[in-house]
């Protein structure tokens, strides 16, 4: 089976509960947004919760960037876009961007480092030989699409010299 590049399975909705004091979505639900197409992403990949269940194996976040490019209100429909960026054996790069479903403008990126780990052991674990090769077509199909521009950003005031 193909892997869709870029991945654009999953959607959602800005839910009630997500909205703060500024009538917006709040940062913390950004993140729960972002996982839940994380779990997509990983589930057509196959390292989602079956996986977990059958080899007692799973995948941690080692580091997470969010941009916030224009807000989403409650009740907005979300698009996720997922690229894989880069893989080895026991580590994947990868970026979401969050899209207003029906307005089509980008509302924020996620860029995550994950690694692969054994749940007994709490370590890292090569993958299984099958993801590694599922995870190389995936990227074969991702590497030529021109990727967001928020890939690799350092924080920081920018300043006028």
């Amino acid at each position: 089976m193909t892997f869709p590049a870029p991945y654009k399975k999953y959607v959602g909705r800005v839910r009630p509960e997500w909205i703060d004091y500024n009538g917006h979505m709040n940062v913390a639900y950004y993140v729960a947004a972002f996982d839940e197409a994380t779990d997509a992403f990983y589930d057509d990949l196959g390292l989602g919760l079956s996986y977990k269940q059958s080899t007692d194996c799973s995948t941690f976040t080692l580091e997470g960037h969010i941009t916030y490019d224009q807000e989403v209100v409650e009740g907005d429909p979300l698009l996720f876009t997922t690229y894989l960026l880069d893989c080895d054996s026991k580590r994947l790069h990868y970026i979401h961007e969050m899209h207003h479903a029906e307005k089509g403008y980008l509302a924020a990126t996620n860029e995550l480092i994950g690694i692969h780990i054994d749940m007994n052991t709490r370590r890292s674990t090569a993958m299984p030989q099958h993801i590694q090769e599922r995870l190389q077509e995936a990227l074969a199909m991702h590497k030529p699409l021109v990727k967001p521009h928020q890939i690799g950003r350092v924080i920081g005031i920018r300043r006028k010299v």
